[in-house]
């Protein structure tokens, strides 16, 4: 079923309603039914369980406010659920307002005209969690919690954590045990609880949400902060089209976990349209997945609205989940603009990284191996337009995947310390 666009529903009185504002933003509101509920630590409706998200009323916004503003997401107050007053804000890690980088080796490659890649990989931990959690906390910290937690596939334990720190919170985080041992060890090193659990991360989010029921006064950012938490990737559209000149991208390309910065990208360039802050022109969106954890592409291939759960089997551990949980608005926002969603096997998103760090200088973990191979095959399957102008997202740093490159990566060669041993590698 299509997503109503909470931007739109001006609240009105329903169960839980109450006039409670946290600046602009006004009420929760399924994204189902419509009905609305208090700016509050909750994510489902009790009508028809669907999922909540902000509604706003938004003021007057205008291009020179924002370009006043800080260099990070903060720039995009007015759009996003925080308190009006910034001294209410804790102090935070200020992500945001990475590089938007002209690709053309890349493009050059691939055979397309014009090619940009986000890079997000440019936030505090090194990945696009950092603008998530920076939301989540603040509307934790309006809510007045003590403790934020949440289950991750690994960024999001380094984001919460950090921020956490940060902002003098407690943290608690839940990942599977099999992550990655650089995203554990860096995680651990902020100081706040992390729990390995043995299990799939969609183990892992279901442990959480039974644990949420019974800490009320944890701030799970992932599933009771939820609403809050899903508003920060409207930043990577935001950003985009104001590093493009205040305009909108013909394609983008995004990887999909859960489904949610899919989405949100798109609810940020209907935003700007409908604010009048970029011309509402055409776009299309494309979604990125591992053929090992591939439950939204191949309910787009097999023209199904519901996304049946698979257990994910890949290297793309920051992409592996099973269950996603934006998954039929992801398939409901590639169908509607014109996109599409694919898939590639483990060894096309090796390739991918490895390909992006050659020819653009840009090390990227696996998610952005998975979007520059996706963005590959749909080039040459015909569904994505070269002549057109093409934005992709890296969500995160290649450090924090070593392993995925490990065996294919290394010295050209290994020489005893002699000119002569030197000039026998032949350079």
């Amino acid at each position: 079923m299509p997503a109503l666009d909470a931007t739109d529903v001006a609240p009105t009185p329903g169960r839980g309603a109450s006039p409670r504002r946290f600046g602009s933003a006004t009420a929760l509101v399924c994204r189902e039914c419509g009905a609305t509920y208090d700016l509050s630590a909750r994510y489902a409706c009790e009508e028809c369980f669907g999922p909540l998200e902000v509604a706003y009323d938004h003021p007057p916004v205008r291009r020179a406010d924002i370009e006043a503003g800080p260099p990070s997401l903060w720039r995009y107050a007015d759009l996003l659920p925080v308190p009006p007053d910034p001294a209410d804000r804790p102090t935070d890690l200020a992500p945001g307002w990475t590089r938007l980088h002209r690709a053309d080796r890349l493009a050059a490659e691939l055979g397309m005209r014009r090619l940009w890649v986000k890079d997000d990989s440019g936030n505090p931990t090194h990945s696009f969690k950092d603008r998530v959690v920076a939301v989540a906390l603040t509307a934790a910290r309006t809510l007045g919690l003590s403790t934020v937690a949440c289950a991750s596939t690994g960024n999001l334990a380094n984001a919460v954590a950090a921020a956490a720190a940060r902002a003098g919170l407690r943290s608690v985080v839940l990942v599977p045990a099999d992550l990655e041992a650089g995203k554990i060890v860096s995680t651990a090193a902020y100081g706040g609880t992390l729990v390995a659990v043995e299990g799939s991360y969609d183990d892992v989010n279901r442990l959480c949400s039974e644990v949420a029921f019974d800490r009320a006064d944890w701030g799970f950012v992932n599933v009771t902060l939820r609403p809050f938490y899903a508003e920060g990737s409207k930043t990577v559209g935001y950003e985009v089209a104001e590093q493009l000149g205040w305009r909108l991208p013909d394609q983008v390309v995004v990887p999909v976990a859960s489904g949610s910065l899919l989405t949100k990208v798109d609810k940020a360039w209907r935003e700007l349209g409908s604010a009048g802050l970029v011309e509402p022109t055409p776009y299309r969106v494309f979604g990125a997945q591992a053929t090992g954890c591939a439950p939204v592409s191949r309910a787009f291939a097999a023209g199904l609205d519901v996304v049946a759960p698979v257990r994910p089997a890949t290297i793309a551990k920051s992409l592996a989940i099973g269950n996603p949980a934006d998954g039929p608005y992801a398939l409901d926002v590639a169908r509607r603009t014109g996109g599409a969603v694919g898939d590639v096997p483990d060894e096309e998103i090796v390739e991918g990284i490895r390909l992006l760090a050659r020819t653009e200088g840009i090390f990227a973990e696996t998610a952005g191996g998975v979007t520059v191979a996706v963005l590959r095959r749909l080039l040459e399957s015909g569904q994505l337009d070269p002549d057109a102008e093409t934005v992709v997202l890296n969500t995160g740093d290649g450090l924090k995947t070593l392993d995925a490159v490990v065996d294919v990566v290394g010295p050209t060669a290994t020489i005893r310390p002699s000119y002569e041993s030197f000039q026998e590698v032949g350079l």
